[in-house]
């Protein structure tokens, strides 16, 4: 006789959000910030994998730049020229932080991080205004 299991539950970050030190699908969580990091051949290839991590993951939702292209837009501030030391770059949508890899040897990677939105004080650490 062949049993039938029941339907694997699928847990989305967004409705369950990783506790402190977990590991979860390839990234890693403080309890308030969830990171991962995505890595093709090319910015459209990383980038395509990262929406539809967030379309999984409950995000759908979100605004977020239409293709790498426009992702490219928010590389460094308009009019400054691309020099950072302390800041990183990117496209920034509470609850979410898209940053390119500071290396440029890894320009096609992107990395994300996902703020719980259902955190106490989340908006103050998203906007770095707690440590």
């Amino acid at each position: 006789m062949v049993q039938i299991d029941e339907p694997i539950e699928i847990r989305k970050i967004r409705d369950f959000f990783p506790p402190e030190n977990a590991n979860h699908l390839g990234g890693t969580s403080d309890g308030k910030r969830y990171r991962t990091v995505f890595g093709g051949t090319s910015l459209e290839q990383s980038y395509g994998m990262l929406r539809q991590f967030l379309s999984e993951e409950g995000y759908e939702d979100l605004p977020l730049p239409a293709d790498a292209a426009e992702l490219q837009l928010f590389r460094h501030p308009p009019g400054k020229k691309a020099m950072k030391l302390f800041e990183e770059y990117g496209y920034v949508h509470y609850p979410i932080k898209i940053y390119f890899h500071p290396h440029l040897s890894k320009e096609h990677t992107l990395i994300l991080y996902i703020y719980h939105e259902n955190s106490s004080d989340s908006l103050l650490y998203f906007h770095d205004r707690l440590s």
